[in-house]
């Protein structure tokens, strides 16, 4: 782990600082469209366009890169994001957030690509699954940062959009005047979704379901707070639990993942999310309770998602593991985009619990599919399955690949161990 902090600690930053600002952004919108009186259904259309602009960028940003290269994307990219968060204040209404939005998510897309290829480019095959579990805990911390400085601002007021455009445009310094070299860029040639489904049905159906699941927590989280009438602050904290359990409970959930049939861990894993989320319905904005609800349904929900990538990876030859991140990436984002317009208008209907019960529907879909699935074919024994890697559902499509190729070189190893996060070692040391 150090040898990777050694070698890409610039880029981390930079990360880092990016992060902080998209976190930030999020939140901070949600909050802000209330003040604005935008209708629940308007929110959930704005928070949803950035999943739009994501899967547009992560689609069509490699492209972008073999033409112009990696610091001219990085650096233009980033200036749009940063343009576009001060326009936020300045346009208060949906079609215009909607348009900067999906702007935002575009850009964001690009620059992930874009860095996560600079990450690759600074790790060996020995320690890029390291490489990764750092960069989500990197991501995970930087998305809890920013709501510590959502609560000490006024939503109502510019200073904390300044802020996450400062951050972005900050960001570009240690990632740019970095030593490591430019990385080289190759496309990895695309599996069909018909044939990627034929191989893992719960695979890619759990990464569809699961990206709305992940984009209503990220997207209408603070939108449900503002809903039930918590301060700002509250708020804040809500978001941040959400994220600080999906960074703590990676680990365990991955290392059990490696012991036992992994469908059996996506059924319990998605139930208790569902009952967790459940719960959320029933606690009528409770601050102290919607803590603890809120870490269960973030450690459940978010590292289900690299679950479901080393389930799929277990029913894929190691030659088309690479190929089939772009397809997982496609499921996703267009389960993200349909996650909060679902809620919003859940909301609208039935008041703020609709927010947990559009993720509960999904996770408990989640497990009746893997329960159904058990059914349908024998699993794979322990030895022959691959590794699992924690990624974040909000990583680009390299990270997403680089999970594939990680898992190939266990395979050629036989080796099964999962990267353990920093967390995990800095409590072991």
């Amino acid at each position: 782990m150090l040898q990777v902090l050694k070698s890409a600690w610039p880029l981390l930053i930079g990360i880092m600082l990016l992060m902080i600002g998209n976190g930030l952004q999020g939140s901070l919108l949600g909050v802000r469209a209330g003040i604005e009186s935008f209708s629940v259904l308007e929110i959930s259309v704005v928070m949803s366009s950035y999943f739009v602009g994501f899967l547009g960028g992560s689609r069509f940003s490699p492209g972008l890169i073999r033409r112009v290269g990696h610091v001219r994307v990085f650096a233009a990219l980033a200036s749009f994001i940063s343009a576009a968060l001060i326009l936020f204040p300045t346009f208060p209404e949906p079609l215009a957030w909607m348009i900067l939005r999906v702007i935002i998510g575009f850009c964001f897309a690009g620059v992930y690509v874009t860095a996560e290829s600079w990450l690759n480019n600074a790790a060996s095959n020995k320690n890029r699954g390291k490489a990764l579990s750092l960069y989500m805990i990197v991501q995970m911390i930087g998305i809890i940062s920013a709501q510590g400085i959502l609560a000490l601002g006024d939503p109502s007021g510019w200073i904390l959009f300044v802020v996450p455009s400062v951050l972005v445009s900050i960001s570009f310094a240690p990632i740019l005047l970095s030593v490591n070299p430019t990385p080289a860029f190759a496309t990895t040639s695309r599996m069909s979704l018909g044939a990627l489904y034929r191989i893992s049905p719960l695979g890619c159906v759990g990464i569809f379901l699961m990206g709305g699941v992940f984009a209503t927590q990220s997207g209408m989280a603070a939108v449900y707070g503002s809903q039930i009438g918590l301060s700002v602050r509250e708020i804040a904290a809500f978001v941040a639990v959400i994220y600080l359990g999906a960074m703590m409970l990676q680990y365990p959930i991955g290392w059990l993942s490696d012991r036992m049939d992994r469908r059996k861990l996506i059924l319990i894993v998605a139930f208790v999310g569902a009952l967790s989320a459940g719960v959320g319905t029933l606690l009528g904005g409770h601050p102290a309770a919607l803590l603890v609800v809120g870490f269960a349904v973030g450690g459940m929900a978010n590292p289900l998602y690299s679950l479901l990538i080393a389930h799929t990876n277990d029913f894929l030859e190691t030659e088309y593991m690479a190929s089939a991140s772009a397809g997982l990436l496609f499921l996703n984002g267009v389960g993200a985009v349909s996650g909060p317009i679902l809620a919003g208008w859940l909301m609208s209907v039935i008041g703020p619990g609709g927010f947990w019960m559009v993720m509960a529907t999904l996770m408990v879909t989640v497990a009746g599919y893997a329960l159904w699935r058990m059914r349908r074919r024998p699993a794979p024994s322990v030895e022959d399955t691959g590794a699992y890697v924690a990624v974040a559902p909000s990583a680009g499509p390299v990270a997403v690949e680089l999970a594939q190729e990680w898992a190939v070189e266990k395979q050629h190893e036989g080796e099964t161990e999962p990267p353990a996060p920093a967390s995990a070692e800095a409590h072991s040391s």
